[in-house]
Parts: C-alpha cells; structure tokens; sequence
C-alpha cells in the first residue's frame, strides 16, 4: 500500500504471511497435521501454523497457532527459522509466504484440535504424503541435508 508520499507502507496488501512449524519427536519422526474438511486444501497434509495477524511477530504468531492447533506451549528461544516458500500464482488474488520454523522443544502432547488428524512420520514418509505445493517445498528443503 501507498502512503500519501509515494512511499511504500508497513502494511502488505499483495501478501499473507503465514508461519509453520516444524516439529521432531526423539525418534527422528516429525508431525504434520492433515487439513479438516471444508478448509482450502482439506485432506492434505501440511506443516502446523498459520496466518500472521498484523500485530504479531512471525515467531509469537506460531507459539499462539501451535497452543490453538496442538494445545501444545513453546519458548520463542527454542524456534529456529530454517526457510520459507512463496507462491508463484496468487491465491484469491494474494500471494502466501511460508515462513518455516523448526520447533526445539515444547510442552504437553499434540493433539488434533481444530479438526484434521496429525501423525508423525520419517522424512522419506512426509516427502510421500499428499500436501499442499508450498509444504512440498518446505519439506523438501528441510530435508536436503537431513
């Protein structure tokens, strides 16, 4: 958006950000989250997070989406930032940005909350499984030196 100088604002009308979290049990296995029917992509599965609402920073937006999603507590110090995806053909108009995040650590047990399931699966399994372009690219990234 424009501001009344010609200047580019803050605010990013042609872009969601979005933040997701990628998150390894000790058995080497990581959690995806399978979207509940009548979302966008439902039955895919993807990364847990979500959308990054104007006042919050991507790292507070994922600790607020994984205690919604999974019911679960994270320590911002346990983040990493580990890459992002973009899309290439704007969705409604608006492109999405995937800001991936390996979380360290947490508390208490995920658990499927807002509808959907989880599982934990090997890096070869989450390659196989049926996601949404952007997590195709985010896993495939994580991974690559995994």
């Amino acid at each position: 958006m424009q501001t009344s100088d010609g200047k580019n604002s803050d605010a990013a009308s042609g872009w969601i950000a979005v933040v997701a979290g990628a998150l390894q049990r000790g058995d080497g296995r990581w959690l995806m989250h399978q979207r509940p029917p009548g979302k966008p992509h439902a039955g895919l599965w993807e990364f847990p997070g979500g959308k990054v609402e104007p006042d919050e920073i991507p790292s507070q937006c994922l600790i607020r989406e994984l205690q919604e999603e999974l019911g679960i507590r994270c320590d911002p110090a346990t983040l990493t930032p580990v890459g992002f995806a973009e899309s290439r053909m704007p969705e409604a108009g608006r492109q999405i940005v995937i800001l991936l995040y390996i979380v360290g650590g947490w508390h208490g047990e995920p658990a499927a909350l807002e509808g959907g399931a989880i599982g934990w699966f090997t890096p070869p399994e989450v390659l196989a499984l049926e996601m949404p372009p952007l997590d195709v690219m985010l896993a495939a990234r994580l991974f690559q030196n995994r």
